[in-house]
């Protein structure tokens, strides 16, 4: 294994494209962020005119990552992360969370997003005992991520996979739970998924994501609990199971939120 990636020093970025609403840019507005452009911002607005629950829901889900990866490195043992569908970088990251309990904590983030590999070095950051790396790949080439990962990640060694709020762009349900399952494969027993998405429990959220959708972005397609439960089949589901991201083992982060919100997800065993 080698600590030095390196693919976001070494590719020409590509043009960012501002004409159009990103889905990450939209996210980083909706939690706060300033990596975003005047035309995520009307989106955003837009978007919540119809679901004003957009922005608690947002935050629901970061502070469901946050306790996860706390859990598994604390708890679980778990010293290795690959978190697909990076996004943003935005406070408390996966890599800072999983340091801050176990300094040696290595992570690979994996996205495609032209504004995100912009911002890869923000997320190259480590502690002098772990590695931090990042990968250009995309979620619909299993086989790439794994390769790719496999420079930094040990593969013969417990892995949490991070899919959060990413499995909605796949726009076919088995194409989605395909990908997901060559994924879970690559990992040994004692491994983890960790997986959120938005969910169809709310007719404003269906017709807010149906505008979305209109103005030309890459889709996102809300599905059920049901359909996202499924995504961990085979899996040994962590209590509560998946659930609204507000319910899942709340602390003192998740006062002040809703019990319910329209994102849900859940933390699975390997075994």
């Amino acid at each position: 294994m080698t600590d030095q990636v390196g693919n976001s020093e070494q590719e020409p970025l590509p043009k960012i494209d501002t004409s159009v609403p990103h889905s990450a840019r939209i996210w980083n507005y909706w939690l706060g962020g300033k990596d975003n452009y005047e035309v995520d911002r009307v989106a955003g607005d837009a978007f919540r005119e119809i679901f004003p629950g957009i922005e608690t829901g947002a935050r629901a889900a970061r502070y469901f990552l946050a306790r996860a990866v706390r859990h598994l490195a604390a708890e679980g043992g778990i010293r290795q992360f690959l978190d697909i569908g990076t996004g943003l970088p935005n406070v408390d990251n996966t890599h800072q969370i999983a340091q801050r309990v176990a300094p040696e904590s290595r992570i690979v983030y994996v996205d495609n997003d032209p504004l995100v590999l912009a911002h890869a070095r923000a997320l190259l950051t480590s502690t002098p005992e772990g590695v931090t790396n990042y990968v250009d790949a995309d979620l619909r080439d299993p086989s790439a991520i794994v390769r790719e990962a496999g420079k930094t990640l040990d593969f013969e060694k417990p892995v949490a996979l991070m899919l959060m709020g990413i499995l909605g762009h796949i726009e076919d349900h088995d194409e989605a739970r395909s990908i997901v399952r060559q994924l879970v494969d690559a990992l040994p027993a004692g491994s983890y998924l960790v997986q959120y998405d938005s969910t169809d429990t709310s007719e404003e959220y269906v017709r807010a994501i149906q505008q979305y959708n209109d103005g030309g972005s890459i889709p996102y397609i809300l599905r059920s609990p049901e359909q996202i439960a499924r995504y961990f089949d085979g899996l040994e589901l962590l209590e509560p199971g998946v659930t609204s991201c507000s319910r899942w083992r709340p602390d003192a982060e998740a006062l002040g939120l809703p019990a319910e919100v329209h994102q849900y997800g859940g933390v699975a065993l390997k075994r």
